[in-house]
């Protein structure tokens, strides 16, 4: 049985894993050079940040398994992302727009761990906010630029708001199976970011001249097992190499 501690450190790394292998769908493709080595480096931060989180799950689960396990060979069921993390990569509006509403999120919750009575945890928020400041910085001037810009800019970054928008609900949600870690000091209580989460959001899309949504519902399941059809997909392709040559060493 995982314990809640287990848990927690999947919901983490599953996030940090999931955004990172999206992002990094942009190598290569990216609408100018400097962005695409940007997107990359935020690619890679995500994967480094999961393969810590995940690297200490393994140790906290006990049963022989490591990052790499728990990445490659662990299905779609098994994954515990926010549903907001597997979303396809789409335009690089969508891109954008979904690592500034998951980064400000990422902020506030790494600096919530950065104090986590947990040394393991709190080593690795306190390396992980600085590099998702750094994201919410650079992500946070593209919005503006894109939802200030010309009027296709403006139109396509504006849809990317009403598409995420219904997934960042769920960011929010507190699992039941944490309120021990939480008492502890261990875990952050998510539910009590969203305040943060939506003062700094909102006074960008202000400047952005962008509009969130109201009154919509919003999606849930990832915490739970409970995902896309695009998650499945993803890590089909995201797996195979090690799913192709198990045990290999690279």
């Amino acid at each position: 049985m995982n314990t809640p501690l287990f848990e927690a450190l999947l919901r983490l790394g599953d996030d940090r894993l999931v955004l990172g292998h999206r992002t990094s769908e942009w190598c290569g493709h990216a609408p100018i050079l400097e962005e695409d080595i940007a997107l990359a480096n935020i690619a890679l931060d995500h994967i480094g940040q999961a393969n810590l989180l995940l690297g200490y799950a393994g140790t906290v689960e006990g049963a022989g398994r490591d990052q790499d396990a728990l990445a490659y060979f662990r299905d779609a069921v098994e994954y515990r992302n926010a549903l907001l993390c597997e979303l396809p990569k789409g335009d690089f509006g969508v891109t954008i727009v979904r690592h500034f509403l998951h980064g400000v999120f990422s902020v506030l919750q790494w600096e919530a761990l950065s104090q986590s009575t947990d040394p393991t945890i709190a080593g690795i928020a306190a390396k992980a906010l600085k590099e998702s400041k750094y994201h919410v910085r650079h992500c946070g001037e593209w919005v503006i630029r894109l939802g200030d810009g010309t009027d296709e800019s403006h139109a396509r970054a504006q849809a990317a708001v009403d598409q995420l928008w219904p997934y960042t609900g769920e960011l929010f949600m507190q699992p039941a199976d944490e309120a021990s870690l939480v008492s502890a000091g261990v875990s952050a209580d998510v539910s009590a970011l969203e305040g943060a989460w939506r003062a700094q959001v909102s006074d960008v899309l202000r400047r952005a001249t962008l509009t969130a949504p109201e009154g919509v519902w919003m999606q849930r399941g990832g915490r739970e097992g409970r995902h896309t059809e695009h998650l499945g997909h993803m890590l089909a392709e995201m797996q195979i190499v090690a799913r192709s040559h198990p045990g290999a060493q690279w």
